[in-house]
């Protein structure tokens, strides 16, 4: 009896003991063991296109933890049982599940067929200590549609790339903490909550980007890839007169929802941060400079021997042809390397060097995607004569494909220039505006008089010239083709390697596009009048029936239509000074006019073959005899 009221008393006063002096201690003992804290995670906000289609958006999903001290199988043998159906091995499950914690991911934001699949074997095999959490995962409903504008994030909703990295802090979802009641397998008790704080929604994202047209040009870059071999590409559209990128695409690609398979290559964005030499492409820009400083006229005449001679440096034509007496017209319709290499020498270094940073190039353009390059220009104090010719034939210099696409868009947009742009617009989570966009002009390079005139000589590269495989069946569109030599990271050229490009505007009336394609390292066939001029064809065909664009009531049709009811051709007149009066040959045909200028006593140049629609000499001058006519003609 002693014995028992002696322990009856150690136990009242271990109770005591516990109930009174040691209460807080159990309690919070107690709570350790049927309570945890979770994170959280809210969803980050939609990206959409222009048209309100989701881009970029999040899905909850499942995600597998496990306690290795709750466990009573085997990490063996658990993990026998889900690795067939988590993406982490067989041997890390192992590994993880004998650690000395209460806490390891097993696999994070899985699919759902597959969290399905363990949940059932959890439950069939009665495995106590493991459990799923709920998470936000991050789905690209068009797969490599748009990535590396997109981006991608990390599994801690940490934006990684694109715009899913530039504007983390903007649309990545808030943590907060959760306390839950749990069973002894630490799963919640009838999904107890006893703090929950709800998560705002957040931001969203509307770009520029117009799904249908992103789709035509990768479809376009697709069939190019397959058909030159080329190692990579990029095609950038945007609408000169606002600035906003409709469409960038590059080669090679990834999908987003498995970035994990994609490499460094395929991440790269080329639009934004690859350099190039533009070659031909260029010669436009030098053709404005040229005009605007006054240097070089429409007018100007050049003797093309086929080559010219700089100190002892041979720059020659593509072709290695002379074409004799040729105006700006044909040096740009042509791509002639030896006009072009008199008009930059003519012009000199420090305008050709203000006017070329005046259309921007030399410095990022400010678009809203991470890792835009600057491009590489010539120093204004160590810049030679053979630099200035390099220059003018788009050589010894770099550009971006982006700072090419503004610079065209001025031409485009009667000396315009506007900021490219992909971001549209942010939204509050009600769907109120939080911040908009505006178009904004960053300069004006060129007046609108000389980007009109340089925008019409580049619609005769493609109607007559060596972009006629960019011409778009009833319309009318601008270009120029591109031919260069891929720079040698070490130094020099790569022997045989070349990068193919066309840039186009349009249609001529109402330009509402300009683009720029980029093939890089093609096999074979490498001239960007061959391979890259088509791509851009293929896209506007589809373009002008997309956005419903009428067909050009073209110059042709009007000329033919006023043949039979125009004057008749005037006779042979003379001024008091014995000069030739030249009429208007506007709707005369090539032979018309070659009898007139025959009779007359005077040279002519013909532009193009078909009816006159316009003259270097207009109407009413006088030309003394034997001088040189110029006129322009469309089939």
């Amino acid at each position: 009896m002693a014995i028992l009221m002696l322990s009856v008393l150690v136990l009242a006063g271990r109770m005591v003991y516990l109930q009174i002096f040691n209460q807080s201690w159990l309690a919070e003992r107690n709570l350790s063991q049927m309570e945890q804290k979770r994170k959280l995670q809210s969803p980050r906000g939609t990206i959409y296109d222009r048209n309100g289609n989701p881009l970029a958006m999040s899905i909850v999903t499942q995600s597998l933890y496990g306690d290795p001290k709750m466990i009573k199988k085997s990490p063996e043998e658990i993990a026998d049982l889900i690795s067939p159906y988590t993406r982490i091995p067989k041997e890390e499950i192992i590994k993880r599940l004998q650690e000395d914690t209460a806490f390891v991911w097993l696999d994070r934001m899985m699919d759902p067929e597959k969290s399905r699949a363990v949940q059932e074997i959890i439950n069939k095999n009665e495995i106590e200590g493991l459990a799923f959490q709920e998470e936000s995962r991050r789905f690209y409903p068009n797969g490599p549609l748009l990535s590396q504008v997109l981006g991608f994030v990390g599994t801690d909703d940490e934006g990684l790339d694109g715009i899913e990295k530039q504007f983390d802090k903007t649309i990545k979802g808030g943590v907060t903490q959760e306390m839950i009641s749990v069973d002894q397998n630490g799963k919640a008790i009838f999904g107890s909550v006893l703090t929950q704080f709800l998560p705002d929604k957040e931001k969203s994202i509307t770009l520029t980007i117009d799904t249908t047209v992103q789709f035509i040009a990768e479809r376009a870059l697709d069939k190019a890839m397959a058909e030159t071999k080329a190692s990579g590409a990029s095609i950038i559209i945007m609408d000169p007169k606002t600035g906003e990128i409709l469409a960038m695409a590059n080669r090679p690609t990834y999908n987003p929802n498995n970035f994990s398979n994609a490499n460094e290559n395929d991440f790269k964005n080329r639009a934004v941060v690859d350099m190039y030499e533009p070659g031909s492409t260029f010669k436009p820009v030098i053709a404005s400079a040229a005009l605007a400083a006054g240097t070089w006229s429409v007018d100007t005449v050049y003797y093309d021997k086929g080559y010219i001679m700089l100190d002892d440096r041979r720059i020659q034509n593509w072709d290695g042809e002379g074409n004799g007496n040729v105006t700006l017209l044909d040096i740009i319709k042509n791509s002639l390397n030896t006009g072009m290499v008199k008009i930059g020498l003519t012009t000199g270094k420090d305008i050709l060097q203000k006017y070329v940073r005046d259309f921007g190039f030399g410095q990022p353009t400010g678009i809203e995607l991470p890792g835009e390059s600057s491009g590489i220009l010539f120093e204004d104090e160590t810049m030679t004569q053979h630099d200035v010719a390099s220059m003018s034939i788009g050589q010894g210099i770099a550009v971006t494909p982006l700072q090419m696409v503004r610079a065209f868009g001025a031409i485009a947009n009667e000396g315009k220039m506007m900021t490219p742009h992909v971001i549209k617009s942010i939204n509050n989570a009600d769907g109120t505006p939080y911040q908009v966009t505006e178009p904004q002009q960053v300069g004006q390079p060129i007046p609108a008089d000389i980007a009109n005139t340089i925008f019409g000589m580049m619609e005769k590269e493609v109607s007559e010239g060596g972009g006629n495989k960019a011409a778009v069946e009833g319309y009318h569109f601008a270009g120029k083709t591109g031919t260069a030599e891929k720079l040698n990271p070490k130094g020099g050229y790569m022997d045989g390697r070349y990068i193919a490009s066309f840039i186009g505007m349009g249609p001529v009336e109402d330009p509402r596009f300009v683009a720029l394609v980029v093939i890089d390292d093609p096999s074979g066939v490498y001239y960007g009048g061959q391979i890259a001029a088509p791509v851009f064809k293929d896209m506007m065909s589809q373009l002008v029936r997309y956005y419903q664009l009428s067909p050009s009531v073209t110059k042709e049709n009007k000329l033919k239509d006023t043949v039979d009811t125009r004057p008749a051709k005037p006779p042979v007149t003379k001024s008091d000074t014995g000069e030739i009066i030249i009429p208007s040959f506007t709707g005369w045909t090539t032979g018309e006019v070659r009898d007139w200028l025959h009779q007359a006593e005077l040279q002519f140049i013909p532009d193009g073959t078909g009816y006159a629609i316009s003259q270097d000499e207009p109407a009413g001058s006088t030309v003394p005899p034997g001088g040189t006519i110029t006129v322009h003609f469309v089939r």
